[in-house]
């Protein structure tokens, strides 16, 4: 894997000794009072927040993230690092905040690779104080919308045979049994986007010593061809809110896939559209 995005336990000890950088902590606040690196800060709606891919719900994710990123010290000059415990534990949840702060146009951005287990797992230190952090303006610019799919641009591409639409969520959500990882009838409907190709999320990683890293970019080109995806395919991800599906984007984008984007509101925003089509049962 490059190391563009992803970097390891030991490259952030190093990164924060060397430049300004802020941890942003996407765990649950009782997890991040028991421990979390020292300096973190944790902002749990990355992966609770619930988006839909309206303009109008768009526009208030752009708000409502560029507040909190700037709560949490974000001015720009800092490059953010995202973590959540392990890449597994926690749908992905650390992989949707590096895609909300490319959607916002952040220019620096990382996430830790294997997460706090990692970076434990490294003998590296952990602390329980929850300093206030510096509060900063958060600097909103265009030029990352490309990577989020809009409602209208999903709809647009079920109509079109050359674009993948790639499902990522679990193999009960795929086949129809349960609408959600939040209980079977979380949702109104059950089944998958009309077309959709599947690969549950966790075959983009393999078990380390440290915890779950991400597959070597062959391996992952390996996957992808399972469903006919190669390095020129067009790709649209979802999964039941974005997290599980920015876990696949980064694998996919690390291993040379050049056009992949989410359609972020995922299951959650489309099953809830009665006149939109779905697919019911099994897929086989």
């Amino acid at each position: 894997m490059s190391n563009e995005v992803l970097i390891s336990p030991a490259e952030l000890n190093r990164l924060r000794q060397t430049e300004p950088t802020v941890l942003i902590d996407t765990r649950d606040p009782i997890q991040f009072a028991e421990a979390h690196i020292a300096g973190a800060v944790n902002v749990r709606d990355v992966f609770t927040y619930l988006a839909t891919s309206t303009s109008g719900g768009l526009a208030t994710l752009r708000e409502k993230f560029a507040d909190a990123f700037g709560k949490a010290g974000l001015s720009g000059a800092e490059t953010a690092v995202v973590y959540e415990q392990s890449m597994e534990s926690g749908f992905g949840q650390s992989c949707r905040g590096y895609i909300l702060l490319r959607y916002l146009g952040y220019p620096k951005i990382r996430i830790l690779h294997g997460g706090l287990t990692a970076w434990h797992s490294a003998g590296l230190s952990i602390s329980s104080d929850t300093p206030p952090p510096v509060l900063a303006t958060f600097p909103t610019k265009s030029g990352g919308e490309k990577v989020i799919v809009d409602l209208p641009a999903m709809k647009d591409a079920l109509s079109d045979p050359s674009i993948i639409k790639l499902d990522v969520r679990d193999v009960d959500e795929w086949i129809g049994e349960s609408s959600s990882p939040y209980g079977k009838d979380y949702c109104p409907r059950k089944g998958r986007i009309p077309g959709a190709r599947w690969i549950e999320w966790y075959r983009m990683m393999k078990p380390t010593p440290a915890g779950q890293r991400f597959k070597s970019r062959e391996e992952i080109l390996a996957e992808c061809a399972t469903v006919g995806i190669t390095p020129d395919t067009p790709v649209i991800i979802y999964c039941f809110k974005g997290a599980r599906a920015s876990n696949t984007f980064v694998a996919l984008e690390e291993a040379g896939i050049r056009d992949v984007r989410i359609y972020f509101g995922s299951w959650n925003e489309w099953s809830r559209e009665a006149a939109l089509p779905i697919e019911e049962g099994r897929p086989y």
